[in-house]
């Protein structure tokens, strides 16, 4: 056979193994959703973009931000302060009103809610709704939950039908907040429903969220989902009768 159409037949033959391998590759291993940004810092304690969860605790266990400041009753850094004014600002504006519920707790403040939970729901439902100190969004001091002015489901599933809950879920990500536990996401987020608690990460990163309706986790590339079962194999031989 001439040397020239053996070299075609081993690049032939070499391209088909590549692409098997490429295949195989891709059955045999999850993927994440979404790949993660350059530049951005998911683990420092004090970047904007950290992510903190059951499975990620914060770098410092007892870490609090030093640029606090009062954003309309409840504290938040500075950053996601005046974005939520901005925000509370102009659903004013479209004639919504919302409060700020909750924003930046200490470690040990967080420690005795969580202890309150679990005393009073059992442990199984408070991890489901409560963090863990050195676990949880707020202690960033990026994280606020909202309300209603008349109170109406605060704090519960049902505050996505408020005018409230309703106007944050469509416009807080032009702010630089998402809602952080979206429902039907608690595989990867690893918490129930909440439409009220808003996670600052500014207006860049909430809107490409928003955008590709993921979660934070995927956003950072930090989940990937399980590989599918495969296929079951049929015997080289019929068994016998």
């Amino acid at each position: 056979m001439p040397r020239q159409h053996i070299t075609t037949h081993v690049a032939i033959l070499g391209c088909v193994c590549l692409g098997l391998l490429a295949y195989l590759f891709s059955v045999d291993q999850p993927v994440s959703a979404f790949t993660a940004p350059p530049g951005q810092d998911f683990d420092s304690p004090g970047s904007v973009s950290v992510v903190v969860n059951k499975e990620r605790p914060l770098g410092d266990p007892g870490y609090a931000p030093q640029d606090v400041v009062d954003a309309g009753g409840v504290p938040l850094r500075r950053e996601a302060a005046d974005a939520f004014a901005q925000l509370k600002n102009e659903a004013a504006a479209a004639g919504v009103v919302i409060d700020a519920v909750s924003g930046f707790r200490t470690a040990e403040a967080q420690s005795r809610l969580h202890d309150a939970y679990t005393g009073r729901y059992g442990s199984a439902l408070a991890e489901s709704i409560s963090a863990m100190p050195g676990h949880s969004e707020h202690q960033t001091g990026l994280a606020v939950d909202i309300g209603a002015a008349d109170g109406a489901c605060s704090l519960q599933a049902c505050f996505k039908g408020t005018g409230a809950g309703a106007w944050a879920a469509a416009n807080a990500h032009r702010y630089g907040f998402i809602i952080r536990y979206p429902a039907g996401a608690e595989a990867i987020t690893g918490y129930a429903y909440e439409p009220w608690h808003l996670r600052y990460l500014g207006p860049d990163a909430a809107g490409k969220i928003h955008e590709a309706g993921i979660t934070l986790e995927e956003y950072a590339g930090l989940y990937h989902p399980p590989a599918p079962p495969k296929p079951a194999t049929k015997p080289a031989h019929e068994p016998l009768p």
